[in-house]
């Protein structure tokens, strides 16, 4: 199971030839839109999905910490909060422990030494993309959660953001770069290793916001309209 998947680093020329047809991938996330077929939501989080395994960004991801960054953004913060939003939850329970568990392993696969195995190992790179996904999926699910106090979702909404943000700026301010995986194959896209890091920390501190903007939004207006229906 050693190697990368997606294959090696490609080169800029060839980029646009790197689609990931993985049968047993295309086979899975065809199952799953079927499944969702009714919930435009799921089917949106689905097709994030294929964008991050399937599109040229798998194999972008492979050559820049960038666009890993770009990757693990939207697998923890689009596709996962769309998809949760489809998942029946019967209790509203407490969102800390979600939210610990969602922090722990997105902050686990950004230590140098699991990210490094990880893009060398097949079977490690799905434990990560599997861990990631999964505890995100819990974390939103609990935040969405039918019942759930929009001051209390609200909260982690901004912690959840606020943590994603000090990663980025812990990598965006390092000194030096910290992933052998990506020690030559920035230099062919016109990049240092650190400076591929320091984009890579920028994209988690800055644009990472948008979705979990979005995402407030759309709690306090669902809060909203809940406190209106109750006051008619």
């Amino acid at each position: 199971m050693n190697g990368i998947y997606c294959g090696p680093p490609p080169l800029p020329d060839e980029i646009w030839t790197r689609w990931n047809l993985d049968p047993v991938l295309i086979g899975s996330l065809i199952l799953a839109a079927v499944l969702l077929k009714r919930d435009r939501a799921g089917q949106l989080g689905i097709a994030v999905l294929a964008v991050v395994f399937v599109s040229p960004l798998c194999a972008l991801s492979s050559a820049l910490f960038s666009a890993r960054v770009a990757h693990h953004v939207l697998l923890v913060a689009v596709a996962a909060p769309l998809i949760a939003s489809t998942m029946p939850a019967h209790r509203t329970g407490s969102i800390t422990l979600p939210f610990a568990l969602a922090t722990s392993v997105l902050w686990f696969w950004h230590l140098p030494g699991p990210y490094d195995m990880a893009l060398g190992n097949i079977a490690i790179y799905w434990a990560m993309q599997l861990s990631l996904i999964g505890s995100a999926l819990w974390f939103w699910r609990a935040v969405l959660a039918p019942g759930r106090e929009p001051v209390d979702a609200l909260v982690f909404i901004c912690l959840a953001f606020a943590q994603m943000g000090m990663l980025g700026a812990l990598l965006t301010f390092a000194p030096s770069p910290l992933y052998a995986a990506h020690a030559m194959a920035p230099l062919e896209w016109g990049l240092t290793p650190l400076s591929d890091q320091q984009l890579g920390g920028l994209v988690m501190w800055v644009p990472a916001g948008l979705p979990y903007a979005a995402l407030a939004i759309l709690v306090a207006r669902r809060g909203w309209a809940n406190l209106r229906r109750g006051a008619a």
